[in-house]
């Protein structure tokens, strides 16, 4: 997907929402569990109560790789059953340097046909760039997390003063541009997303972590917007597991819907 129509499918449905589908086993309806492929029937039916509302949904791998091969197919059924006009990406965070970033890619690019693929940039400029090698797929590279564990590097200062999320962004760019690469910035760190958008201003963002994470979406948009909204703002949880029951994709609707329709106000307030 390029990057003019992931804008026109914001403006189409008023919504920068992307549905985190991180679907486990032991949180899905019941009754779910005795069908043939339980991870697929869930996903399928929350990808039809949300499809109206969601411009993207992101599969996060670890929750289908840890069933072998049967969870590759239910993974790969998935992606093949999410609407061409949505954005899919594969939450894999892979980096590898040379052949190896390489069949990384052909594996979410060719044989999943996803648009885009989150990617680790510790190593460098040689473990990012084979991703960014396939016309009309992005790289979505972690750049300011807003997990604990975040302290450990992301703002430690190089001998001249710069933290290093800052040297990812800056040096990253050099790798690719607006049209095939987005940056990670967590929702709970709202100033952050700031200090990013300042020094990437025409990049778009994936924000995990407003929901369940307690992220705010309107701190998200005022700290994040750009000319053409520029966010992709993810939710899991709260709308995937808002009911365990028969009633879940209904109830997954709604609370898509209300994400939406906060994104319309949003839209509308900045005139895109």
């Amino acid at each position: 997907m390029t990057r003019k129509e992931l804008i026109e499918q914001i403006r189409i449905k008023q919504s920068f929402l992307c549905v985190g589908l991180d679907t486990d086993l032991s949180k899905i309806p019941p009754h779910l569990l005795e069908t043939e492929d339980p991870i697929f029937e869930f996903n399928k039916a929350i990808i039809d109560a949300t499809k109206d509302f969601a411009v993207a949904y992101k599969p996060n791998i670890a929750f289908y790789e840890c069933y072998g091969p049967k969870g590759w197919e239910s993974l790969k059924k998935t992606i093949d059953y999410i609407p061409k006009n949505i954005f899919t990406i594969a939450d894999a965070k892979r980096g590898d340097i040379g052949n190896t970033s390489t069949y990384y890619a052909k594996t979410f690019f060719e044989y999943l046909n996803c648009d885009s693929v989150t990617v680790a940039p510790y190593m460098g400029e040689d473990s990012v760039t084979p991703f960014l090698e396939f016309d009309n797929k992005w790289v979505i590279l972690l750049a300011l997390t807003s997990n604990k564990g975040a302290n450990d590097f992301q703002f430690t200062k190089d001998a001249d003063g710069e933290e290093l999320y800052k040297k990812v962004l800056r040096k990253s760019c050099e790798w690719g541009s607006d049209e095939n690469l987005m940056f990670v910035v967590g929702a709970t760190r709202a100033e952050g997303i700031g200090e990013v958008r300042k020094m990437v201003p025409n990049h778009f963002f994936l924000v995990p972590g407003v929901g369940a994470q307690g992220g705010s979406l309107e701190d998200v948009a005022n700290y994040g917007w750009n000319k053409d909204c520029g966010l992709l703002v993810n939710s899991s949880r709260g709308i995937i597991y808002a009911s365990n029951g028969r009633d879940f994709a209904e109830k997954a609707a709604v609370e898509a819907e209300k994400l939406q329709q906060d994104m319309a106000k949003i839209i509308l307030e900045k005139g895109l």
